[in-house]
């Protein structure tokens, strides 16, 4: 007779390992908020970077983490987020198409501004064993310094690609650059 389900070894999916990961905050987005216009262009072509990078990257192994704000909806899903970004068209439609979800990419939707805020993506981290983390998205002077600030307090070594962030102006991503290789000793270099 087979033991009960209770006794059963619960099957424990097991994450790779990746010493690194590349972070991609808030790409996969319906760009519905006051100055989206601003931000779009250079979202457009801080995407087009992260794409190549996240390709070089994969090709040595690191994996990628989408990170994307849920922008209030509790009950959304990851999929959902990308079928309505690409069926809203314009620029929300190209991001999507550029830097889309792999079969072997990681999914986490956060309800505020950083990465780790009542997000399990410290939880995956850890047991993925990450080290060091290249963060990439929009917008450079919020949700990527936001998420880098909560990264470096939780020990992690940082690489922000400046092509790959954009901001709603190049002065604010500037000083949010500068700000984050100050302060939370953050290397910050072009991607390739």
């Amino acid at each position: 007779m087979g033991r009960s389900a209770a006794s059963r070894p619960l099957l424990q999916p097991t994450l790779p390992r990746s010493r690194t990961v590349l972070l991609l905050v808030d790409f996969i987005n319906p760009l519905q908020f006051d100055g989206a216009e601003a931000l779009a262009p250079p979202a457009l072509q801080a995407a087009a970077a992260a794409a190549a990078l996240k390709k070089t990257l994969a090709a040595r192994g690191v994996r990628a983490i989408y990170v994307n704000d849920n922008f209030g909806h509790w009950q959304s899903d990851f999929k959902a987020l990308l079928a309505g970004c690409r069926r809203q068209g314009g620029a929300a439609a190209k991001l999507a198409r550029l830097l889309a979800p792999g079969p072997d990419d990681l999914t986490v939707l956060k309800p505020r501004h950083s990465a780790f805020l009542a997000t399990p993506l410290d939880l995956l981290l850890t047991q993925m064993q990450t080290r060091e983390l290249v963060i990439c998205g929009l917008a450079t002077d919020l949700c990527v310094m936001f998420s880098a600030m909560d990264a470096f307090v939780r020990g992690y070594r940082l690489w922000l690609p400046e092509d790959c962030t954009a901001a709603e102006s190049p002065a604010a991503k500037e000083a949010a650059l500068q700000w984050m290789a100050c302060a939370l000793k953050a290397r910050r270099r072009a991607s390739l």
